[in-house]
């Protein structure tokens, strides 16, 4: 717990997809100078307002996340003023993890050298679909070829980790063009693979047009639930036979040493401190239990001063939940030995009537100390999360590569 991972979101796109849930959109060029002035006041602040809460911020950071929205939009200047902010707080390892999220097809030279002397040694492409049509309805403004160029333009340029992105469950979207994607996907060289199942929510246009049978935003032409789980099941034994992607999370696979160093950080409640619109933040008081918090998801009030709020002293009830809810996301899974050292036994144990049940209907394995998802419990996980966690855990806690 002596490093400390760091979250900047960058809420601006060229374009909104239509499946999208994030606090991001389509803004002025002008917004986004004032927004990096805002970013570094944040972080020179962020010490002192650490220090109000008594949460001291470790002195090292090991991991570095610019998401978004797409931050490879900025100028390289302001992606500049954004790393010298970070590095007149904060200190940064030798050999931190540094991610940047970039849109195919919207990656300038210019920006890839920038982020090169920035320091960015991994970067996540939203490819989504590597199938011209699919990638268009949705509001991608990349074709296969602009994606596959890019891939080969940041490891040119000396990065060596990338991340691609693929959604199961967009419009006009069939078995076979699944498999395309997967295919291209493994081909394309990239070292880590993020595998998403369509949200369908209220906070995206295309999941309201699907909630309400519409058929807007090609809401009508998007696969059934049991297509998406196939794709979904069939991403897992492909990218391990043909890519040599090892599932490691329910979302996430990589090749061996290359998972999202920040994201495990989510994932196994380390601590990170969040910059910017609708980032969150999770730090250690000095009694030792967790606080988290946030900023808020207007942009207008973000660059009229507005930052951290909803801060949310963790108890060891709600920290009991996240250890499964997080634990059980990985395929590992949650170590028993593990939640007894850090809660006690009797609250370790507590969830056996759930576990045995939940083994019982195929969706948790357990084998000795370890308690893990089934393939079908990954399918069903929301489900099995309800099981372990009471009303005080919020279902935002996460954030994903």
């Amino acid at each position: 717990m002596n490093s400390l991972g760091i979250y900047i979101s960058v809420p601006f796109c060229r374009s909104k997809c239509t499946y999208c849930n994030f606090a991001s959109g389509v803004f002025p060029e002008s917004y986004h100078s004032r927004y990096v002035e805002r970013i570094g006041e944040e972080i020179r602040r962020s010490r002192d307002f650490a220090c109000q809460l008594g949460a001291p911020i470790p002195g090292v950071v090991d991991s570095i996340y610019l998401g978004g929205g797409t931050p490879s939009i900025l100028s390289p200047k302001l992606l500049e003023r954004l790393f010298a902010a970070l590095r007149g707080e904060f200190e940064i390892a030798a050999g931190a993890e540094i991610t940047l999220e970039c849109a195919p097809g919207q990656l300038e030279d210019d920006v890839i050298e920038a982020m090169v002397e920035c320091g960015v040694n991994r970067v996540s492409f939203g490819v989504q679909s590597f199938i011209d049509r699919e990638a268009a309805v949705t509001g991608r403004l990349h074709t296969r070829g602009t994606a596959l160029r890019d891939i080969d333009r940041v490891r040119q340029a000396g990065i060596g980790s990338v991340n691609a992105d693929l959604i199961a469950g967009l419009p006009h979207q069939t078995v076979e063009s699944w498999q395309e994607s997967l295919d291209t996907l493994i081909s394309s060289g990239v070292d880590h693979a993020s595998v998403y199942m369509l949200e369908v929510d209220e906070d995206s246009r295309l999941g309201r047009e699907l909630l309400e049978g519409g058929g807007r935003y090609h809401a009508g032409a998007a696969p059934s639930e049991e297509m998406v789980a196939d794709c979904y099941m069939e991403a897992i034994e492909r990218l391990a036979a043909a890519g040599g992607f090892a599932q490691y999370e329910i979302s996430n696979f990589a090749h061996e040493g290359s998972p999202s160093r920040h994201n495990m950080k989510y994932w196994t409640r380390q601590l990170y401190l969040g910059f910017g619109l609708d980032a969150h933040s999770m730090l250690r008081s000095l009694e030792g239990g967790a606080i988290r918090f946030r900023t808020g998801d207007d942009l207008g009030s973000f660059l009229d001063g507005g930052s951290w709020e909803d801060v949310q002293p963790v108890s060891p009830q709600q920290a009991l939940e996240e250890a499964w809810f997080l634990g059980l996301r990985l395929n590992e899974g949650v170590n028993l030995i593990a939640l007894q050292e850090e809660f006690g036994e009797v609250a370790a144990y507590r969830r056996d009537e759930e576990i045995e049940e939940l083994t019982e209907l195929g969706l948790l394995d357990r084998q000795g100390h370890w308690v893990r998802l089934t393939g079908r419990g990954r399918l069903m996980s929301n489900e099995v999360f309800e099981r372990f966690l009471g009303e005080s855990v919020e279902s935002d806690l996460v954030l994903v590569d």
